[in-house]
C-alpha cells in the first residue's frame, strides 16, 4: 500500500548535533564499552553550583544529559561544583535534587542512575594535582590582588605580566602549603597555572587555580580555607567520575583550551601502565558545548532573581511567576510538559531566544491531553431560574476529559440557583454578545437552555443577580430533536456554571507573566522597570464541589477559563488554586493588535 503523504505517520527527528558526536565516538569505541552492558560507554553530568534555585534555564541542559545517558544506555551524574562556600546552601543543594529528579533526572536510581557526587569530595585529589603542576613548573604562588592582577591584565596586543611568575618551585611549594593550613587571609595568595601572558584568549593568561576563602563550607565544614576555581575543578571532577562527555553552555566555549591545558599537563610525564614518572594516564573527557535556552519576557539572572527574592518583588524563590523550576512546578507545569518543550526547541550551537510562548503552548497541549475538566466560576453572578422547583435538583453527565475517553463521566448537581461568570451576562449587550442578555436564550454545559427574564440591583443601580427561566425539553444542554431530525431550536452561546446549592469557596490566585516586556530592561536599562503590575491577583470563587477532595499539585481544567492546581503551601483545611495557564495565549492576541496598529 502506498504511503499517504498527507498523513505521514509519526517520523523520528533527526540527530542533533550531540547526538552525531556521540554516535561517532561510539563506532569507534573511543571511550570504550561499559562493564555493566558491554555497549559503548557513555556517561554525562548535570553540574550546577548550589548558589540558588534551578531555573528552566538549566531544565535544557538536565533534559539534554539525561537524555543521551538515556538513549545510549549510559550514566547520569548529579554533581555539584560547591567551590565557593561564601554562597553556597543546603538549602539550595536539597532544592535541586528535588528539582532534577522531578524533571525525571534519575541519578539515584534506576538504570541509568549515576550517583549524586560534590566537587568538595574530591579537594583533596585536586590539592594533590595542584602541588604536582608546581613541581612541574606549570603553577606558581602570586602575591597580586584581584585589582593589581585586572591592571596587569593587558590587550590584545599587549601581554598579561606577574612578578612572580619566575617565583621558585620550592617557594612555591611552601607557600602553597602554607596557604591550605591558614596561615594567609583572604585575598592576600592566588595559585596561577603558568601558561601564555600574551595568549589572545585571556583565559590563558596564567588564570587563578586557588584562592584563600576563609568561609564554612556546607559540606565540608571549617576543614578548607583554600578553594579551586571552577575551571580547575571542573576538568578534574569530570575526569575522576569517568565522565565521557562534558556538555556546557556556549560561554564556556573559550574555556575548553584551558580545560584541556590542565588535563593535558596533568597527564605529561604519565602513561597508560603507569610506568611513567607521575603515575598511570588518568580520564580526559570531551567538552562539548550548546546554546543555552533563554526566553522572552523572562530574567534568567540567578543574581537578579535572588535579588526578587531578597527585595520581596516576589514571594520566594518557588513564587509561580518565577522562572524557577520549583515555581513551575507550584504553578502547575508538569514535568512531561518541560521535556516536550526541551526537545522540541532542540540543541545547537546557535544563539537564540525562544517566545516563552513555546513553553505556555508545551504545558496546554500536555495538560488538554491529562487534565480533569471541571465547572468553575471565577467572578460569581447569581442566577435564579424561576421556573425550576424550590428543593429540586438534578444530576447530570459531565465527561471528565473529552481528549481522554477512558476517563469516562461523572455526575454535576443542577438546581433552582447557580452561579455564572459575571463577563457572561451583559443588560445592554452590544451586537454579536451571543451569551446571557435580557430576552435572550443561552446553553448552560451539560445543563439546559435559559432565558434570562429580568435582573436585580442594588441602591446603586449595580447588577447583583439575574432570574431566567430553563427549557425542560432541552436537558443535557441538546435541543430537541424535531421529525426532521434535525435540532428544533439553535442557540448560538454555552456558558459554562455551578450549582449555588452546592459550591465550594476557595481562593484562586490568578498569576500572569512576571514582566509585560518582551526583552526586559531593554528599554530603560533596568529589568525592573517592566515588572508586570497585573502579574498576580487574589480573588474568592465559587468552584465545583467535587475539587473539595483535591490534593496538592493535582491540575484541572476550568472549563472556558484555563488550567488550575492546588497550591501545595496553602493553609491546612484551606483550598488555593493556583491558575497555570489560560486556555489561549492572549499575550499574542496583544502582541497581533500593536501590530496591526
Amino acid at each position: 500500500m502506498a504511503e499517504n503523504p498527507s498523513n505521514p505517520g509519526p517520523t523520528e527527528r533527526p540527530l542533533h548535533f550531540i547526538e552525531s558526536l556521540i554516535e561517532a565516538d561510539n563506532a569507534s569505541q573511543r571511550w570504550g564499552l561499559a562493564d555493566d552492558s558491554g555497549l559503548p560507554r557513555v556517561h554525562t553530568r548535570f553540574p550546577p553550583e548550589p548558589n540558588g534555585y534551578l531555573h528552566i534555564g538549566h531544565a535544557k541542559s538536565i533534559c539534554l544529559n539525561f537524555g543521551l545517558a538515556k538513549k545510549y544506555s549510559g550514566r547520569f551524574n548529579l554533581r555539584f561544583d560547591d567551590t565557593n562556600p561564601a554562597k553556597e546552601e543546603q538549602e539550595y543543594v536539597d532544592s535541586i535534587k528535588r528539582d532534577v529528579k522531578w524533571l525525571g533526572g534519575d541519578f539515584d536510581d534506576g538504570p541509568n542512575a549515576g550517583g549524586v557526587f560534590y566537587a568538595s569530595n574530591y579537594f583533596d585529589e585536586m590539592y594533590e594535582f595542584a602541588k604536582e603542576l608546581i613541581l612541574k613548573g606549570k603553577a606558581y604562588v602570586c602575591e597580586l590582588s584581584a585589582e593589581e592582577v585586572g591592571k596587569r591584565r593587558g590587550s590584545p596586543t599587549v601581554p598579561a605580566t606577574s612578578p612572580y611568575r619566575d617565583r621558585p618551585i620550592e617557594e612555591s611549594m611552601r607557600l602553597f602549603r602554607e596557604m591550605k593550613i591558614g596561615r594567609f587571609p583572604n585575598g592576600s595568595k592566588t595559585l596561577r597555572a603558568k601558561i601564555d601572558l600574551a595568549s589572545p584568549n585571556f583565559n590563558l593568561r596564567d588564570p587563578v587555580m586557588y584562592r584563600i576563602v576563609h568561609e564554612s563550607h556546607h559540606n565540608t565544614g571549617d576543614k578548607w580555607c583554600l578553594y579551586p576555581m571552577y575551571d580547575w575543578a571542573h576538568g578534574l571532577e569530570d575526569s575522576l567520575e569517568g565522565i565521557t562527555h562534558s556538555i556546557c553552555t556556549l560561554e564556556f566555549e573559550n574555556h575548553r583550551p584551558l580545560y584541556d591545558w590542565f588535563m593535558n599537563s596533568i597527564n605529561e610525564g604519565r602513561t597508560p601502565d603507569g610506568s611513567g614518572p607521575w603515575g598511570r594516564i588518568v580520564h580526559h573527557s570531551q567538552q562539548i558545548e550548546f546554546a543555552k535556552l533563554q526566553l522572552t519576557y523572562t530574567v534568567l539572572s540567578k543574581r537578579n532573581l535572588l535579588r526578587m527574592v531578597n527585595e520581596k518583588l516576589v514571594r520566594g524563590w518557588d513564587d509561580p511567576r518565577m522562572p524557577t523550576i520549583s515555581a513551575i512546578r507550584r504553578r502547575g507545569f508538569t514535568s512531561r510538559a518541560v521535556r516536550a518543550f526541551a526537545d522540541e526547541v532542540g540543541c545547537t550551537k546557535t544563539e537564540s531566544v525562544i517566545d516563552i510562548g513555546r513553553l505556555e503552548n508545551a504545558v496546554r497541549h500536555d495538560l488538554n491531553k491529562h487534565a480533569p475538566r471541571t465547572m468553575s466560576v471565577l467572578r460569581p453572578l447569581k442566577v435564579t431560574i424561576e421556573n425550576w422547583p424550590e428543593g429540586k435538583t438534578d444530576e447530570l453527565d459531565f465527561v471528565v476529559n473529552p481528549e481522554d475517553p477512558s476517563a469516562g463521566t461523572r455526575k454535576v448537581s443542577f438546581g433552582r440557583e447557580i452561579y455564572i461568570e459575571q463577563e457572561d451576562f451583559m443588560e445592554t449587550p452590544p451586537k454579536k454578545f451571543f451569551r446571557l442578555a435580557p430576552g435572550q436564550e443561552v446553553r448552560l454545559r451539560w445543563a439546559y437552555f435559559i432565558t434570562c427574564t429580568g435582573v436585580e440591583k442594588d441602591a446603586g443601580g449595580n447588577i447583583v443577580a439575574v432570574r431566567a427561566t430553563y427549557d425542560p425539553a432541552t436537558r443535557g444542554g441538546d435541543a430537541p430533536v424535531g421529525p426532521d431530525g434535525k435540532p428544533t431550536k439553535k442557540v448560538k452561546g454555552t456558558i459554562h456554571w455551578v450549582g449555588a446549592h452546592n459550591a465550594i469557596e476557595a481562593e484562586v490566585r490568578l498569576f500572569d507573566r512576571l514582566f509585560a516586556a518582551e526583552a526586559p530592561g531593554e528599554r530603560t536599562g533596568k529589568w525592573e522597570d517592566d515588572l508586570n503590575p497585573n502579574s498576580l491577583e487574589v480573588i474568592t470563587a465559587k468552584l465545583d464541589p467535587a475539587l473539595a477532595s483535591a490534593a496538592p499539585g493535582d491540575t484541572f481544567q476550568f472549563e472556558r477559563l484555563g488550567y488550575f492546581c492546588v497550591d501545595p503551601d496553602a493553609a491546612a483545611g484551606k483550598l488555593v488554586f493556583n491558575r497555570t495557564m489560560t486556555l489561549k495565549d492572549a499575550w499574542a492576541k496583544e502582541a497581533g493588535r500593536e501590530a496591526n496598529g
